[in-house]
């Protein structure tokens, strides 16, 4: 039985890659920094921010949701959506842990 290669790798690596994945396009900051400055934001008045069709705007709202950055209520035809702070918070301390080490590791210039 063939295992996936993702499953050699620990939790932790995982959850990063995930958190860097759902970070990687342009769009889904744009979206980011559109509920930073509301607090919440209906889906509705994204799209009317970004040049991205409704259903373009929606796909990269299920891709934040499903890595866990933001988190949503639906309410009839409403969807809100709002910042997962804590979220960030422990993806911003993992990364800096691994910057660090990595970091630490390589005091000797290589290059």
């Amino acid at each position: 039985m063939a295992i996936h290669k993702k499953e050699e790798f620990t939790q932790k690596e995982q959850d990063l890659a995930n958190f860097a994945k759902a970070m990687s396009h342009p769009a889904r900051i744009s979206i980011l920094k559109v509920l930073a400055q509301r607090n919440q934001c209906i889906c509705g008045e994204i799209v009317e921010l970004l040049p991205l069709a409704q259903s373009t705007v929606s796909q990269h709202l299920k891709e934040l949701k499903t890595a866990g950055l933001i988190t949503g209520t639906i309410d009839g035809p409403r969807s809100c959506y709002c910042i997962n702070w804590k979220a960030f918070e422990k993806f911003n301390a993992e990364f800096n842990f691994l910057f660090a080490k990595l970091k630490v590791n390589n005091e000797k210039a290589c290059c």
